[in-house]
């Protein structure tokens, strides 16, 4: 599966390097604009699943009357509804080829964080091992990558080959050092870490988009189900796991859940439901209006003809 992913990985991790390139070696800096710029680049396949979404709430009631119709009879409906999708040009699979794409890209950006080393710095992989293994570091633990330049940096003499390009990338964000891991403690007052600002963080921006995002489901659909108690799940999600994993991995997720929520409320705006069957009644009013035209030429064209007979 790793190997896979090295196809896109290591193209995008030449990419995140040229970011980090232009900010100075600032590594939080360049996970910014790289994440922006995927989300940007991402938008055709989030308009195109939008619109194949849109598709199917257009063709709903026919799918409903289908499945009164034949719903006793799977094979009927099958292919019932196969016809009616062929009929009415909308793709079964539409919306899955974008999601899947995007799904693809979202994991190789997670990997690209999880291991800067690899991906951003270009340290093979055996100098990596060399260095876990010395410093009892497991490579099977996440972020284990992240959690090496913190104790490297700790005793750079030990490392030279290493602690020379890690002194080319800057993992401090606002005095945050994003490759520390949180650890959480009951003692806010005493044990209480700037890092910990990095999970909370990841939770807030992830409420935030979710707070928006519904709101945004509940005026282009009224009658969607209530979905507050999911809404909590993914910032809680982010919470807890954030405690667990270099601030690195939750900064990512901080910036992942502000650029990609916020674009995904602006493609509601543009490319919401309402909008998107709006214009397709339209465009079948236009078709509609020329074919009547059409007809009243051909009967006008005909009495004419009469006419001069």
């Amino acid at each position: 599966m790793q190997a896979l992913f090295n196809i896109i990985n290591k193209p995008l991790g030449w990419v995140l390097e040229f970011f980090a390139g232009l900010f100075g070696g600032n590594f939080a800096a360049a996970v910014f604009v790289f994440t922006l710029v995927i989300n940007l680049a991402l938008i055709p396949l989030s308009i195109k699943s939008q619109k194949s979404s849109v598709q199917q709430t257009r063709i709903k009631p026919k799918l409903d009357e289908l499945k009164k119709r034949y719903g006793d009879d799977k094979q009927k409906y099958a292919e019932a509804t196969q016809e009616l999708y062929k009929q009415e040009n909308v793709s079964m699979s539409g919306g899955c080829l974008p999601m899947i794409l995007r799904l693809v890209i979202m994991m190789s950006i997670y990997w690209l964080i999880m291991q800067p080393m690899t991906y951003l710095m270009h340290i093979s992989a055996d100098t990596i091992k060399e260095a876990a293994e010395a410093l009892n570091i497991a490579t099977n633990k996440s972020g284990y990558e992240l959690l090496l330049i913190d104790a490297i940096k700790k005793a750079p003499s030990d490392f030279p080959e290493i602690a020379g390009k890690l002194n080319e990338i800057n993992f401090n964000f606002l005095g945050i050092n994003l490759t520390q891991t949180p650890k959480f403690s009951v003692d806010i007052f005493h044990d209480a870490q700037r890092i910990w600002l990095i999970p909370i963080l990841a939770f807030a921006a992830q409420m935030l988009t979710s707070v928006l995002s519904l709101i945004m489901q509940k005026k282009q659909n009224p009658d969607a189900p209530n979905m507050a108690g999911m809404m909590l799940t993914m910032p809680l999600l982010s919470l807890f796991i954030g405690f667990t994993l270099p601030g690195g991995v939750g900064f990512y997720w901080i910036c992942s859940s502000l650029v990609g929520g916020l674009l995904q409320v602006a493609l509601q705006i543009f490319y919401g439901p309402h909008k998107m069957l709006s214009r397709e009644r339209c465009k079948e009013l236009v078709k509609e209006c020329d074919f009547e035209a059409g007809q009243i030429k051909k009967l006008s064209a005909s009495d004419s003809a009469a006419e001069t007979k």
